[in-house]
């Protein structure tokens, strides 16, 4: 057994399989596969992949996953995934599916010791009462994240545990606001898009809180953990999100917190090479795998596989917007 341990990232981008899929799984999978073999990843968090129906009767199941990993390393992997992408958590016995679109999967070459999503489990929605909503707003309302974090505890060969957390973290774009919305995309007013924007910026930073206090928990139970943070943030580096999940002394003005502060991989990489997403022409980093002071300490590369990616305004087609990274640590 090699020494070396690679944790990957990648957003597929909505995989999906179904007579209403713009671009066939097949064709999707000509693309995607490669990739996924190239990450050769020990450990792979994976964003947005949505759940099909099986053949009669039953809860939800990654089905279109299964046909992407069918035939490379991954297909045997210990598997975790989320199952409340929005709802309430499933009950005790109930059959645990996953939900219709954005789940978020991890899979480990080595065994799980655990795992558990979170959503609104450490921080309560917080309340507002919207200024410009049509008809006005009569009392205040919950301001909830659709998706949760997944977090699993792996047990590496040298007896030590990995606690790896997949975030897929909301997009700054306006959430919706009663009667301010012409259509799809035509806002009322820019009061209304203004207040949507900030609904939006309080579920993406209340995810990150959530992210944080779960870290939180994990360097309180031990002295030095092995933690790596991967996922889409959505997020560039001094933004809130990234600020809050990195916990950096230079925010708290406590150097006695340090050794809580996580170290994003992708900081030493070159200006020409950072980046995970092109919109609109601008090149941005914001797929993200941060870790503790201990995983830093057996780091050895950051991969960002960005050749050829494509504008992200460019819709359809095979490939994801997204480039998957590829963490490279020491065992030893």
């Amino acid at each position: 057994m090699s020494n070396r341990l690679r944790i990957a990232t990648f957003n597929l981008e909505s995989l999906d399989d179904g007579p209403d899929v713009p671009t066939p799984l097949e064709v999707r999978i000509r693309v995607l596969r490669p990739q996924l073999r190239r990450l050769d990843a020990d450990v792979l968090c994976l964003q947005e992949v949505n759940g099909q129906r099986p053949p009669g009767d039953g809860p939800r199941r990654l089905l279109a996953l299964d046909r992407l990993l069918a035939e490379t390393q991954y297909a045997d992997f210990h598997r975790a995934h989320t199952s409340r992408v929005s709802g309430p958590a499933p009950k005790p016995g109930a059959a645990r599916g996953a939900d219709a679109v954005h789940n978020l999967v991890i899979l480990s070459r080595y065994p799980l010791d655990g795992s558990q999503e979170l959503r609104h489990d450490l921080v309560a929605p917080p309340r507002v009462h919207l200024a410009t909503a049509h008809p006005p707003a009569q009392a205040s309302e919950s301001v909830e994240w659709n998706r949760p974090i997944l977090q699993v505890s792996i047990g590496l060969p040298a007896g030590r545990l990995l606690h790896v957390l997949n975030l897929h973290l909301r997009a700054p774009l306006a959430a919706p606001v009663p009667g301010q919305k012409l259509d799809a995309s035509t806002w009322r007013s820019v009061a209304g898009w203004a207040e949507g924007f900030y609904l939006a910026t309080l579920k993406r930073a209340g995810q990150a809180l959530e992210a944080r206090l779960l870290i939180e928990r994990l360097f309180d139970a031990e002295a030095e953990p092995l933690i790596a943070v991967c996922g889409d943030f959505n997020a560039e580096e001094r933004q809130t999100p990234l600020r809050i999940l990195r916990g950096d002394t230079g925010d708290t003005g406590n150097p006695g917190l340090a050794s809580h502060t996580l170290i994003p991989l992708d900081a030493a990489v070159p200006d020409s090479r950072r980046y995970s997403v092109i919109h609109s022409g601008r090149p941005a980093m914001l797929d993200h795998v941060l870790v503790s002071r201990a995983l830093f300490a057996r780091y050895r590369e950051l991969e960002v596989l960005n050749q050829g990616l494509e504008d992200e305004t460019i819709e359809g087609g095979p490939r994801s917007h997204h480039a998957p990274l590829a963490a490279v640590f020491d065992l030893d």
